[in-house]
């Protein structure tokens, strides 16, 4: 397919031609940023599956597809590697041979040590590694979405080799994907992700495998244990190639996780050591922010139980938006057969104590909380 940029000849791209290597659900929301904010002029698609790549054309998500790497790639000014941990190193190996050595090239895999050492070992000097915090437990490119990247953190990992004027266009491309960067090494990265994703994955995987050898614990396995082991539901091999490839920093999270659950297991003897621990826990949960990710601005939230009909939540954003108040986050926190409840993010106590008034004058009912 040809592009034809004559309807914006006139805009300021960041870049000229992106290329998306890998169109699955991140990959793809990173190309319907790049089209939807008009950051690329033309955003190039290439992956091995032609059947993505029809689908990732006819949904627009990219303006062109390739499906293997050449000469063509020399016209890029921007490539992301966005293929599954497995194949990520795989795919840098075969694409470095094309690629324009004034490109900036990045990638969005979860753990950044084995891909920033290989892209050094290829002499692309300027490649910054990126992980967007952000996913769905729905993979691929049908439900890639723009929105998904938004005020998501997105840690930048260069290395000591890694040029300023790299790194400052990654930080650009973040910004202007509505990421907030956050930069640090390679390492601490896998050791922080490590503790809270990957650890929390196995975990998942630990209870899900207690209530699948017991048919009564499934009984009774309610919401609560739903929320909990929600990461288990994601791609099993992607998980498993995600949590193999961080390996070392997972074992040590794993041990400091293992004497955090024999202390409290010492804590059942001693009632008020358990009653600290759980006031400690009560108090980091309610602190950190559900989508901003403890590092963006602050948000304030309101509670809204919503009734089990028809159009409920639609309702409850209908009425605020029709009021001019802006809702910045909205998370499901419960379902029930009589009902359910949802957070919304708002920016203000004075947005939170006024869309509680309109909901409740509404009928709904509502709780606040900063």
């Amino acid at each position: 397919m040809t592009f034809d940029p004559s309807s914006t000849a006139d805009t300021p791209f960041l870049f000229e031609t992106a290329v998306v290597a890998g169109v699955g659900l991140i990959g793809g929301s990173v190309a319907l940023g790049l089209r939807q904010r008009l950051l690329a002029r033309r955003v190039i698609g290439l992956d091995a599956s032609a059947e993505v790549l029809r689908e990732a054309l006819a949904l627009g998500v990219v303006d062109e597809i390739q499906a293997a790497p050449g000469e063509w790639l020399r016209a890029a000014d921007l490539v992301v590697l966005a293929a599954p941990m497995r194949a990520l190193a795989p795919l840098a190996r075969d694409l470095a041979p094309f690629l324009n050595p004034h490109a900036l090239v990045t990638d969005v895999g979860s753990v950044k040590g084995g891909i920033a050492t290989e892209m050094e070992r290829l002499g692309v000097r300027s490649f910054v590694a990126g992980h967007p915090m952000a996913g769905s437990e729905r993979g691929g490119v049908t439900h890639a979405r723009a929105a998904l990247l938004e005020n998501a953190v997105w840690v930048l990992t260069p290395t000591d080799h890694t040029p300023l004027t790299a790194l400052s266009r990654a930080r650009t491309l973040v910004e202007a994907l509505g990421g907030a960067p956050v930069v640090m090494p390679p390492d601490a990265h896998d050791a922080l992700v490590a503790t809270v994703s990957h650890l929390p994955y196995l975990a998942s995987l630990a209870l899900t495998h207690m209530v699948a050898r017991d048919e009564r614990l499934s009984l009774l396995a309610a919401g609560g244990f739903r929320d909990l082991t929600r990461v288990a539901s994601g791609d099993p091999r992607m998980s498993r190639d995600m949590v193999v490839e961080n390996k070392a920093a997972l074992r040590e999270a794993l041990g400091r996780f293992r004497r955090q659950l024999e202390r409290l297991e010492e804590d059942l003897e001693e009632p008020e050591e358990l009653l600290a621990a759980a006031l400690e826990g009560k108090r980091t949960r309610d602190s950190l922010p559900i989508v901003k990710r403890s590092l963006l601005p602050q948000r304030h939230d309101l509670v809204v139980a919503v009734p089990d009909r028809p159009n409920q939540l639609g309702a409850v954003t209908q009425t605020l938006g029709a009021h001019g108040v802006n809702i910045k986050d909205i998370e499901v926190l419960a379902i029930r057969e009589d009902g359910g409840a949802v957070r919304l993010g708002l920016e203000s106590p004075e947005d939170v104590q006024r869309a509680a008034g309109i909901l409740a004058a509404a009928g709904f009912e509502v709780r606040g909380r900063s």
